[in-house]
């Protein structure tokens, strides 16, 4: 199910696991062996990391693939999912499709040292696998420019200079794109709890991750819904499977 370049990027994820200094972990010992050192554990948990995220992968790839064909079957469905090796950056998850237009689900190296567990992997997963199912995508980028094109249109009935309109129009795309993204979310929490749950994994369990963000709360234009109204949905959306 992998390919050799996810491959490849696993081995990488093995080596910044290893090289970030994380946290030793217990490793059992027998009452003669000496104590692990620490790059010893640090390994441990780095391949640890690394069996986790391939076995998930292939349990959860094909599920996502079986719900895009029946949600979406006009819809290029098969997922490529890969590991974000870029250094520096904070844990993150996001879907985006190649520029042969093929899916891609994308988690960078902190995130996935961040799950604890194989059911929260999944869930972030089939979350972001949701969101190409969804056409989420398509619809931000539509919701954006008839932002831009509405205020745009206003700028330039006001007697605005082209900059002016210009400045107008990105504005307008900014609160476009911004406008149902709490739905997206929402919408993309329930199918990836459904994605998760066929592939054999505990949705609610799964999505305590949100427990550990920082809550966006209710903002007005945020991007996101609050953390407790995400969990109270992905348990309703579980209870009825």
């Amino acid at each position: 199910m992998l390919g050799s370049a996810i491959r490849s990027a696993l081995a990488l994820l093995a080596l910044a696991i290893t090289l970030g200094g994380c946290a030793p972990v217990p490793v059992p010992q027998t009452p003669d062996a000496p104590a692990a050192s620490p790059s010893e554990e640090a390994r441990v948990r780095a391949d640890a990391a690394v069996r986790r995220f391939v076995e998930v992968v292939d349990r959860v790839e094909p599920v996502a693939e079986a719900e895009c064909r029946e949600i979406s079957p006009a819809l290029d469905c098969d997922f490529r999912i890969v590991v974000d090796d870029r250094p520096g950056l904070p844990p993150n998850a996001f879907q985006t499709r190649d520029p042969a237009g093929r899916p891609v689900v994308a988690l960078n190296i902190p995130l996935i040292a961040t799950v604890r567990n194989a059911d929260e992997l999944a869930f972030v997963i089939g979350h972001e696998a949701a969101h190409h199912v969804l056409g989420h995508i398509d619809r931000q980028r539509e919701n954006a420019r008839a932002g831009a094109l509405v205020f745009g249109e206003i700028a330039a009935r006001g007697g605005a200079g082209l900059e002016a309109v210009r400045s107008a129009q990105e504005v307008g795309a900014i609160l476009g794109a911004r406008s149902y993204s709490k739905d997206f979310e929402l919408e993309a929490d329930a199918l990836g709890t459904v994605i998760a749950a066929r592939a054999g994994y505990d949705p609610v369990r799964g999505a305590a991750f949100f427990t550990r963000l920082p809550d966006p709360g209710n903002r007005f234009l945020g991007t996101h819904p609050p953390n407790a109204a995400r969990s109270d949905l992905v348990r309703r959306v579980a209870s009825g499977l």
